[in-house]
């Protein structure tokens, strides 16, 4: 009789845990039916592939608690159950199911905790002497100014039992801190909140690796997040091979990952995530996943190297650089290509939702570009997207204070391109100040005609909207334009890494205009690109 191997799903798609769970959890079956073991699902999202009725050999239609996974195991009777595909729901299943008797494939529900639990991380990486971010826990706010105070403002502050960013801030200073202990959350000894230092100005990246039981450890690439830190990583866009990054950066972030996963056992898939601090050139490691993450399926595609398939391998006992043979897949990937992911948002169906981003979570779904460039790919993944960057006409802009002078050269650029620009009353005057010249355009606030009228009559073609990071303003004046943006379909920005990216990506396609390649070409080595027309092309992605 052929062995069993049942496989955790993700559950309903929701902010944070989405469909790219599903993939890594279909890629998981079929490494198994390779295997030569019978695949058995458990999940309940009927929009999703895993849960077609020819995806595995067996699928379980129901909910994903402790009590149905228990008696769809007792029936079974696999050799182990998989739960490191479905996001954080099927991780949360891994200690209760072993408590019980379930064998659990890959890595052991005890390193799993190592990983999960704050404390036995923190206690972990000291041990390792790998940088963390200082950080700290509170019940009160006097408590929460003290700790703060301690570690240096800005902070991050975050109730400890929730998932995707939510209520999550950045504060900067006592005041803001004070506020968000009194109104935003809800405290208690049994939830604290948790706070961390912010390094400002850092660089977010992220890896997707997978490991053997004879410590082989595979790591397809950096993923270097486009916006800055402080951006849920599940809404910023990132980029593979990093752009920014030195080698000497790359090396240590690559070292860590090898360390972290040797460290905790890990046998199958780990996402770790690091912030570098230019200023000081040091790797933080912020968190580490013993789970497939969002990201798997970005990664994969960006390399060829199907790291699900891999991972689910390397929990049934398989070797590394084994099954990567079998394939027939280098273990550095497909070079001379650059990948970008783009987070897909869904504001147009939440009408009160800031389209801001932030350490909060947003986005829906995600696409990518590929490109030998940089700039290419950034300017498919925003077409993809939905958000079609314009080559000429009005550029809206409206930057708080903090920002204008980094966004200077934005707006340089802008206006080099040919782009008309105008701008609310503060940030005209910075500009002007500054030799680019452009309109004055009021505020909301200030009366009509304003920036919005502009949006509503279709006389704005880019809106380029940079709130002040870590605090709510203190009007709704920039809340108006983004939501009036969303709502009149217009191209939209939110941070400056993001508008740099941007002109960067407008100028390139203006002067070489943009190629596209078969996938499977990219991988195979062959690059045999068609020239398109661009300007036929914005305008035919999806409608936000």
């Amino acid at each position: 009789m052929t062995e069993k191997v049942v496989v955790i799903g993700a559950g309903p798609n929701r902010i944070g845990q989405g469909i790219e769970f599903d993939y890594c959890t279909v890629h998981a079956v079929w490494a198994i039916q390779e295997e030569g073991f019978k695949a058995i699902i458990v999940n309940n999202n009927p929009e999703t592939v895993s849960t077609d009725f020819d995806t595995s050999d067996k699928l379980y239609f129901e909910p994903l608690t402790l009590e149905e996974v228990l008696n769809i195991v007792e029936k079974e009777n696999p050799i182990g159950v998989l739960t490191q595909f479905g996001g954080q729901t099927s991780v949360n299943l891994t200690v209760p199911l072993a408590e019980r008797g379930v064998k659990i494939l890959g890595t052991s529900p005890d390193d799993v905790d190592k990983l999960e639990d704050r404390d036995r991380f923190s206690k972990l990486l000291r041990r390792l002497g790998i940088p963390q971010p200082e950080s700290g826990t509170a019940t009160d706010p006097d408590e929460a100014v003290e700790v703060a105070k301690e570690i240096g403002f800005p902070v991050l502050v975050r109730p400890s039992y929730v998932i995707g960013g939510r209520a999550m801030e950045i504060v900067y200073d006592e005041e803001d801190l004070r506020r968000y202990m009194e109104e935003a959350v809800r405290v208690s000894p049994e939830h604290p909140i948790l706070i961390d230092r912010f390094i400002d100005g850092g660089v977010e990246c992220e890896t997707d690796s997978a490991r053997d039981e004879a410590g082989n450890v595979i790591t397809p690439g950096i993923m270097e997040h486009i916006e800055e830190a402080g951006i849920h990583s599940g809404d910023s866009a990132c980029v593979v091979p990093p752009q920014t990054l030195p080698d000497d950066v790359q090396e240590t972030i690559l070292e860590y990952t090898r360390e972290i996963a040797d460290a905790a056992n890990v046998i199958g898939l780990i996402n770790i995530q690091f912030v570098w601090d230019p200023d000081e050139n040091e790797v933080y490691v912020i968190e580490a996943n013993p789970r497939a993450s969002r990201t798997v399926p970005f990664i994969s595609k960006a390399t060829g190297i199907p790291l699900a398939k891999v991972g689910t391998k390397a929990t049934l006992g398989r070797e590394i650089p084994e099954v990567l043979e079998e394939m027939g897949v280098s273990p550095t990937g497909t070079p001379n290509v650059v990948a970008v992911k783009e987070a897909v948002f869904s504001f147009e169906k939440w009408p009160g939702v800031d389209p801001a981003l932030g350490p909060e979570m947003k986005s829906t779904g995600e696409v990518m570009g590929l490109d030998r460039t940089f700039e290419a790919a950034y300017w498919k993944a925003q077409l993809a997207a939905g958000n079609e960057l314009p080559m000429e006409g009005t550029a809206a802009v409206s930057v708080a204070d903090r920002h204008k002078p980094e966004f200077l050269p934005v707006a340089e650029k802008l206006r080099d391109l040919g782009f008309e620009i105008v701008a609310t009353r503060g940030t005209a005057r910075y500009l002007r100040e500054h030799g680019v010249e452009c309109e004055v355009v009021k505020k909301v606030s200030e009366g009509s005609p304003n920036i919005v009228d502009m949006i509503r009559e279709g006389d704005v073609d880019l809106v380029i909207n940079i709130p002040e990071r870590g605090k709510k303003e203190a009007h709704r004046d920039g809340y108006l334009i983004r939501r009036a943006a969303v709502k009149y379909k217009v191209p939209y920005i939110t941070t400056v890494a993001a508008a740099k990216a941007a002109v960067d990506a407008i100028e390139m396609v203006k002067e070489k205009g943009v190629t596209v390649n078969c996938l499977q070409d990219i991988h195979e080595g062959r690059w045999e690109p068609r020239e398109v027309d661009a300007e036929r092309l914005v305008g035919g992605g999806q409608d936000r």
